[in-house]
């Protein structure tokens, strides 16, 4: 019954925009989230949950947990459209939760934990440090740098990365290949390009071009089959160890480099020096980054921009940054081209040598 004069309070409707107060909360207990897709990941609920709805009950019983904390789980997650709580009391899958299966095409699993690390929650509470000296945090919280860490105190979580890096890598791979045309190149280099998988998409799809890949040794030593002894792409491809930061001896029409000039400004400079040293005047340029605007995936790629300033003290590039960099270093870019929704490719070419 209501008072003369007043109306009765009605819930407002389900694609209401929240008001201000209650997206600040959501916001702040953004935590929890991330933590609930983690947990979700490591249990493997969403590869155990098939095509056909299943209770918290039957799910349990699958990935060794209790129902009741596992409904809870279940719960939150739909709330954000990772699994949905059917009326029966049921859970099935949505277009997100099929993401953190291991055998969807598209599995952001390992993306999923990496970014979620026992590290990051004890790095992310230091980020006003970080942004009042601009300095990243990683030195001070764990006595060492963040790879050498990984290396040698985390294994595991090395393994999540590398298995992260190579999910991306080869996501992205096709997108590079689709969008690159080839017409009149022989020869692509892979700068700094990790197993190869960019180098493996763009030699199958050109079966008269041949490749090199250069990286670090211990990372080439792992290159993708195709690219090594044996593999269908061997006899096409140059592996290189190599640090592309201290020189690139490699001869190429077409140079790409992709997602590793973010780590700090000196090796951006000395990376491109390198390449310009190296290459022949006409040769092609293609720098691959994520970008922090002009870009759908703004969101994901402002907070690994954070992360980088935590970790690495790097950062994610802005459209204007990377032309900056690249004009600095004598590559000015041309085309400017969207590779997916994560990626620009910025296109440049080796301009002739000007006389002393």
């Amino acid at each position: 019954m209501t008072t003369l004069g007043t109306r009765p309070t009605q819930p407002a409707p389900a694609d209401a925009t929240p008001p201000p107060g209650m997206r600040l909360r959501e916001l702040v207990f953004g935590a929890a989230c991330a933590a609930a897709v983690r947990a979700a990941a490591r249990l493997k609920v969403a590869d155990a949950l098939g095509d056909v709805p299943a209770s918290a009950e039957k799910l349990a019983v699958a990935v060794s947990t209790e129902p009741q904390p596992l409904r809870r789980l279940l719960r939150a997650l739909s709330c954000y459209g990772v699994f949905e709580e059917r009326p029966d009391g049921t859970f099935g899958h949505t277009e997100m939760s099929r993401l953190l299966r291991e055998d969807d095409p598209g599995s952001l699993r390992a993306i999923a934990l990496w970014c979620t690390e026992p590290w990051t929650w004890a790095a992310w509470p230091q980020l006003d440090d970080a942004v009042r000296t601009g300095d990243n945090v990683f030195q001070e919280l764990y006595g060492k740098g963040f790879f050498e860490y990984l290396h040698q105190d985390a294994p595991d979580s090395a393994r999540v990365f590398n298995q992260a890096m190579t999910t991306s890598s080869k996501q992205s791979a096709l997108d590079v290949a689709e969008l690159l045309d080839l017409t009149g190149v022989a020869s692509v280099a892979d700068i700094g390009g990790g197993q190869g998988h960019v180098l493996a998409s763009l030699l199958e799809k050109h079966p008269t071009v041949r490749g090199t890949l250069l990286d670090l040794p211990d990372v080439v030593a792992k290159a993708d089959p195709r690219l090594r002894d044996g593999g269908e792409l061997a006899d096409r491809v140059t592996i290189v160890p190599g640090d592309c930061r201290r020189a690139i001896p490699v001869d190429a029409d077409l140079y790409i480099i992709k997602n590793i000039l973010e780590w700090d400004d000196e090796s951006t400079r000395a990376t491109l020096g390198h390449v310009v040293a190296a290459a022949r005047p006409g040769a092609r340029v293609v720098v691959i980054e994520n970008l922090v605007d002009d870009t759908p995936s703004m969101k994901f790629t402002t907070a690994m921009d954070l992360l980088l300033l935590l970790n690495v003290g790097g950062a994610k590039h802005t459209r204007q940054s990377m032309v900056d960099r690249l004009t600095r270093a004598g590559l000015p870019p041309g085309e400017i081209r969207p590779v997916n929704a994560y990626l620009h490719a910025f296109e440049s070419v080796v301009p002739a040598a000007v006389p002393a």
